[in-house]
C-alpha cells in the first residue's frame, strides 16, 4: 500500500503530538502520526518532575534560567538554543494549558512551583508527581478529537526514504539528501507499506532501553537516531547519556525502573547510605540538589566503595501528610513493595534516563536531511550540552514543535510527493523462526552498554564495547537480509546502531565533561570547584 500525507510524524510523545496539533491548526494538508505502540506509551508519560519555565517574575527571570542551563550543560550548550527555549517557554506553557493540561496551582490561582537540582529558583510547573502522564493525557484528548490528524497505532517505521531507495549513491558527503517519507510495518498485514510525505518529522523519543536498567519504557530503542544515521544524516553528542541518580531499587524491575523524581530532593530529600550517613557533602556544596551528573557519579562511587546495591533517599524528616500530598504515586508505589516513605528510607540507584545528543538540528528543528525535522529527545538542539538540566526536556519539545511547525508550514507547498519511490522489496526472505537470536542479542546489548559504557568509562571498556557491538552488528545485519521484517528485529538493529554511536562518540571525546566521565582523562566536575 502507498499512503500520502503532507506531514508525516514518527512518534507520539509531547513533541509529536504538539507538532501535530500545531500543523493541523494551520490547515495546510493531511497529517499522520505513526505510533510504534499505543498513543499513550511514550517517554513523556513516565516524566514525573515537571516543566521548567519562568513564570514567577517577582523572583525569577530568563537570565537566571539561561545561566542554570549553561552551568548544568558544562557550557557545551548552544547559547542560541538555550535562549530560544527559555524565552519561548512561558507562551508554550499557555499553549499546553489551552490544550487541556492541568498544572497544580495554589489557593490563589498561581502555579505551585517546585525547585529541582541545578535550578536557582522555584520554576518547575507540575501535576503532583505524574506531570508527564498529565501532559500526555491532555494532548491525547486534543489529538484524538482532531479530525485532521490520522493516528496509526502499533505501526513501526522501518526506514526513512531518501534518494538511496531510488538507486542513487548516498554518502555522508552527499550535499543534498532528501527525505520522501518512510517505510512502515503494518502489524495487521505484516507488510511494509510506503508512506510518502512532503514533510517528515522524527519524534521517536529516547534510547534508554539500550541499557540494562533504565527509567525509559522498553520501546525507547533509539529508532530515530538509528534511522537517520543509516540515511547518512548528522548525529552528534551521543556520548552524553544522562543517568537519573534516583530510580527505585527493586530487583527484577529494570525496564522501566520506577523513577523517584528530582522534585523529591528539591522538596528536602537527603541522600544517605543505608546506615544513615549522608555523603553528598563530600562531592558538591549543593549537596543533594547538585546537577544529575554529579549526583549520579557520587552515588556510583559510594556504591562501589561500600559494596552496595543501592543508596537511600530520606524524606522521613518531612511532614508525612505533606509528603503524601506532593508525591501520591511514589508513596503508593513504595508502599506496594513494603516501604512507607514517611517512616523508612527509599532505596535508590542510578539508571539510564535521558539522551542529551541525537539528530543534529537547527533552531527550526531542521536536520541535515532536507524535508526531515527532528524534535523531542531524539534530536540534538544544543540546549542540553553535556548534561540536561532537570525538567528542561518537556518544554524543549514543545518549543521546538512550535518552531518546526512554523518553518514546515511556511515551506510545505514547495515540496511534491515523489511517486518514483519503489515498494519495499522483501523477495527471497523468509519468516524468522529463530526469535531466540533476537531476544538474546537484545540482552547482550544491554549488558555491554551497562558494563562498559555506563556512568564511569575507560578506553579499555569502550574498546571492548566497540568490539562486542561490531560482532552483534554483523550477525544482525545478516539476519535482517535473510528474514522478513519484524518490529523486534528492527528494534535490535536500532539498539545496536545507537549503542555504536554512544560508544564511538565516547571514544572520540578525550576529556571528562558533563555526563561523559572517563578514568583515562579524569578532569572531574568535582575537581573544578
Amino acid at each position: 500500500m502507498v499512503y500520502k500525507y503532507d506531514f508525516l510524524i514518527i512518534g507520539s510523545g509531547v513533541a509529536g503530538m504538539s507538532y501535530a496539533l500545531k500543523v493541523a491548526r494551520a490547515h495546510k494538508g493531511k497529517v499522520c502520526m505513526i505510533c510504534k505502540t499505543s498513543l499513550n506509551e511514550a517517554n513523556t508519560y513516565f516524566a514525573q518532575g515537571g516543566v521548567a519555565s519562568v513564570t514567577n517574575l517577582l523572583k525569577d527571570n530568563f537570565k537566571k534560567h539561561i545561566e542554570d542551563t549553561m552551568i548544568a550543560g558544562d557550557y557545551i550548550s548552544d547559547p542560541k538554543a538555550v535562549e530560544q527555549v527559555v524565552t519561548m517557554a512561558p507562551e508554550q506553557i499557555k499553549e499546553l494549558v489551552n490544550w487541556g493540561v492541568n498544572f497544580d496551582r495554589k489557593d490563589n490561582g498561581e502555579f505551585d512551583l517546585h525547585r529541582e537540582g541545578g535550578h536557582s529558583e522555584f520554576r518547575i510547573l507540575h501535576h503532583a508527581d505524574d506531570t508527564g502522564a498529565e501532559i500526555q493525557r491532555g494532548l491525547m484528548e486534543a489529538v484524538r478529537s482532531n479530525p485532521d490528524i490520522d493516528i496509526k497505532e502499533n505501526h513501526f517505521a522501518v526506514e526513512i526514504i531518501t534518494q538511496h531507495h531510488l538507486g542513487a549513491r548516498v554518502t555522508r558527503r552527499t550535499p543534498y539528501i532528501n527525505c520522501y517519507g518512510a517505510y512502515v510495518l503494518d502489524p495487521d498485514t505484516q507488510k511494509v507499506d510506503t508512506y510518502l510525505s512532503k514533510v517528515t518529522v522524527m519524534c521517536t523519543g529516547g534510547c534508554g532501553a539500550v541499557y540494562q536498567t533504565t527509567t525509559n519504557p522498553v520501546i525507547a530503542t533509539g529508532d530515530g537516531e538509528a534511522m537517520v544515521y543509516r540515511a547518512k544524516g548528522t548525529v552528534q553528542d551521543m556520548e552524553f547519556v544522562q543517568f537519573h541518580p534516583t530510580s527505585l531499587y527493586h530487583p527484577g524491575e529494570t525496564h522501566p525502573a520506577y523513577l523517584i523524581t528530582e522534585a523529591m530532593r528539591g522538596y528536602g530529600g537527603i541522600l544517605r547510605l543505608p546506615n544513615g550517613e549522608s555523603f553528598m557533602e563530600k562531592y558538591d556544596k549543593r549537596l543533594s540538589l547538585a546537577p544529575r551528573d554529579i549526583v549520579a557519579r557520587a552515588i556510583d562511587r559510594e556504591m562501589k566503595t561500600h559494596g552496595l546495591d543501592h543508596v537511600c533517599l530520606d524524606v522521613t524528616h518531612k511532614d508525612p501528610e505533606e509528603t503524601r500530598h506532593h508525591f501520591p504515586n511514589i508513596y503508593a508505589k513504595c508502599l506496594s513493595i513494603g516501604i512507607d516513605i514517611t517512616k523508612e528510607y527509599i532505596p535508590v540507584r542510578p539508571a539510564a534516563h535521558y539522551m542529551c545528543g541525537g539528530i543534529k538540528v537547527d533552531l527550526n528543528g531542521c536536520s541535515s536531511i532536507n524535508r526531515l525535522y527532528a524534535i523531542g529527545e531524539c534530536s540534538c538542539t544544543g540546549l542540553h550540552g553535556g548534561n540536561r538540566l532537570a525538567s528542561n526536556s518537556l518544554i524543549e519539545a514543545v518549543v521546538y514543535a512550535e518552531t518546526a511547525a512554523r518553518h514546515s508550514i511556511e515551506h510545505v507547498d514547495e515540496y511534491d510527493f515523489n511517486d518514483k519511490v519503489p515498494d519495499w522489496n522483501d523477495d527471497g526472505t523468509m519468516t524468522n523462526e529463530e526469535q531466540v537470536l533476537i531476544t538474546q542479542s537484545v540482552k547482550e546489548v544491554g549488558e555491554i552498554m551497562s558494563n562498559y559504557v555506563g556512568i564511569v568509562r575507560s578506553d579499555l571498556r569502550l574498546k571492548r564495547a566497540w568490539d562486542r557491538l561490531d560482532l552483534l552488528y554483523e550477525e544482525t545485519e545478516n539476519l535482517f537480509k535473510r528474514v522478513k521484517v519484524s518490529k523486534e528485529l528492527c528494534e535490535l538493529r536500532n539498539m545496536i546502531n545507537t549503542g555504536y554511536l554512544i560508544t564511538r562518540m565516547a571514544i572520540e571525546r578525550k576529556e571528562s565533561r558533563g555526563l561523559h566521565y572517563t578514568i583515562d582523562y579524569p578532569v572531574h566536575a568535582y575537581d573544578k570547584k
